[in-house]
């Protein structure tokens, strides 16, 4: 059986940090490209994050580059999404994904695993 299980998530004020984090079973990290998505209400679901499956690249969605870092800790078969410098706008459900393969990790088609999502509530 396959489990992603996404935590860390809860509401923070504007400015805080959260640092998420994604436990696999099932599969193991090292073999998987890793990608975190949000969706917010009334909106479609959102690239973030990913990374390739030494981490050596990462991609990053305009609105977080700079303020969330990606990374993970095979050994651990884990990926977390350090967030720095939230705002309202960061409001919404992340979600945890994983595909073995794609040619675009930023395209939420492409993943085959997906977590449960945690909320994540940034006030004003």
């Amino acid at each position: 059986q396959v489990q992603l299980l996404e935590s860390g998530g809860g509401l923070v004020q504007a400015g805080d940090s959260l640092r998420l984090s994604c436990q696999a079973s099932g599969i193991a990290f090292s073999s998987y490209v890793t990608g975190w998505f949000r969706q917010a209400p009334e909106k479609e679901r959102e690239f973030v994050a990913a990374s390739t499956r030494s981490g050596t690249i990462v991609y990053y969605s305009d609105s977080v580059r700079g303020r969330f870092t990606i990374s993970r800790d095979n050994a651990q078969n884990m990926v977390s999404l350090q967030m720095n410098s939230l705002n309202p706008e960061d409001t919404a459900v992340y979600f945890c994904a994983a595909v073995e393969s794609t040619p675009d990790p930023r395209d939420a088609r492409h993943y085959n695993y997906w977590g449960q999502g945690t909320q994540v509530t940034v006030t004003s």
